[in-house]
């Protein structure tokens, strides 16, 4: 688990293509609401967001001034943390809310409470009593759910889905039922994804298509950006070109630490700048 708070204050408004990752998110906001595009669903506007691993890209944007905690979650933490199957919510935002959920409160009274604590330090501090009463709380997900998700994530979605059931135990329609439970993607559709995170990841440090279609286990070039297109909307090398605009996104306002998963994208009142912060704190809990 990993938390990062987020103060903005631009004068025009922002937006953000985000690309899939290997994690559910909780995101605690203070004040004024995003609005979320996801292709082929009607867009939300919410102040709290809950979004579980995704296949398909969704763009963000808010006025310019933002405000709040984003929690990252290993997805089968967020099955234990709120009940409901996750495959329901695949490629979706919801209000977290709307969800049942083992804290005991709202969560928008915890986002008001994070809110008027005066620093980052005691608002990780509050999250920190506030999950470690839901770990001890929460109904335990699957052990080999949770081992067979590792091994993906150890081996960035290189591992055979016949090969991970032997692992785990199972057969593969067992593990293929479990994981879309517990995880809310299929073991394929979620090594897609790690395998695309890692293929980001080489792309940003320098590497070449090529190179990187070769040890990210595509079948070629073509394979790769093909995956690429489906999962962020754009090509390799778009991707990469965006990244090194003049304003690129800040390494700080990726979602994942040394990770490429965003791009800053145009908005219809042109471009922005202004002071903006980022906090962060990883913690243990799932």
């Amino acid at each position: 688990m990993s938390y990062r708070g987020i103060r903005l204050a631009m004068p025009r408004p922002r937006r953000r293509l985000e690309a899939p990752i290997g994690a559910s998110t909780l995101l605690l906001g203070f004040d004024e609401p995003v609005r979320i595009w996801r292709a082929g669903r009607a867009p939300d506007t919410l102040v709290s967001v809950y979004c579980g691993p995704t296949t398909t890209p969704a763009v963000g944007e808010h006025s310019g001034r933002f405000s709040g905690v984003e929690v990252l979650l290993t997805p089968w933490a967020a099955f234990a943390l709120f009940g409901t199957p996750q495959h329901e919510l695949a490629n979706r935002t919801v209000d977290p809310d709307e969800l049942p959920h083992t804290l005991g409160s709202p969560l928008g009274e915890l986002a008001a409470a994070l809110a008027a604590l005066p620093c980052w330090e005691r608002r990780f501090a509050l999250l920190d009593d506030t999950f470690d009463r839901w770990r001890r709380t929460a109904a335990p997900g699957s052990e080999r759910v949770a081992r067979a998700w590792q091994l993906l994530v150890r081996t960035d979605g290189g591992l055979p889905v016949p090969r991970l059931a032997e692992e785990v135990g199972w057969s593969v329609r067992q593990l293929e039922s479990r994981f879309r439970e517990q995880i809310g993607l299929g073991p394929k559709a979620a090594a897609r994804v790690l395998r695309l995170q890692r293929a980001r990841r080489l792309l940003s440090e320098g590497r070449s298509a090529a190179e990187t279609a070769a040890l990210c286990g595509f079948y070629d070039q073509a394979h790769l950006s093909g995956e690429f297109k489906a999962m962020t909307g754009c090509t390799p090398r778009q991707f990469t070109q965006a990244r090194r605009l003049p304003e690129p996104v800040s390494p700080a306002a990726d979602r994942l630490s040394g990770e490429a998963t965003s791009l800053l994208l145009p908005t219809p009142t042109g471009s922005w700048s202004g002071p903006g912060a980022h906090f962060s704190k990883t913690g243990c809990i799932g």
